[in-house]
């Protein structure tokens, strides 16, 4: 469908990252999930107009890129994608180091995480959901 906004959802759990796709492919949006972000950024001349992004990566007997590093990745090849950073954690700490390095908004895995996400998707996009 032409004019549909594209998002990436970079999440190695398989049940975050299908909720958010079920949540939001929509008419208004195409969500494409990948599961480790080096095939995101991979994927990046597709131009997506927002990312979302796990800050926590994990696979048993390789060495993959965390969150940060992906972002990094991101902006030095995209910097004007937005990015939407996803955390089982709250430390704040780390909340305002991402801030600082230009991460759009940051969501906590809880239960709040569709609502909250709905939220920073219609602040970063202007589309009411």
């Amino acid at each position: 469908m032409a004019g549909r906004k594209l998002i990436f959802v970079v999440d190695d759990d398989p049940f975050i990252s299908q909720l958010i796709v079920k949540r939001f492919n929509s008419e208004i949006f195409l969500v494409e999930s990948y599961e480790y972000g080096e095939d995101c950024i991979e994927a990046l001349e597709k131009d997506p107009d927002l990312i979302i992004l796990d800050y926590y990566f994990f696979k048993s007997g390789e060495k993959v890129l965390n969150g940060m590093e992906i972002f990094e990745h991101i902006r030095s090849q995209k910097p004007e994608i937005p990015v939407i950073m996803l955390s089982g954690q709250d430390r704040g700490d780390v909340v305002l180091e991402l801030a600082r390095k230009g991460i759009q908004d940051y969501v906590i895995k809880d239960n709040s995480l569709v609502s909250n996400l709905e939220t920073a998707i219609t602040d970063i996009t202007g589309i009411e959901l």
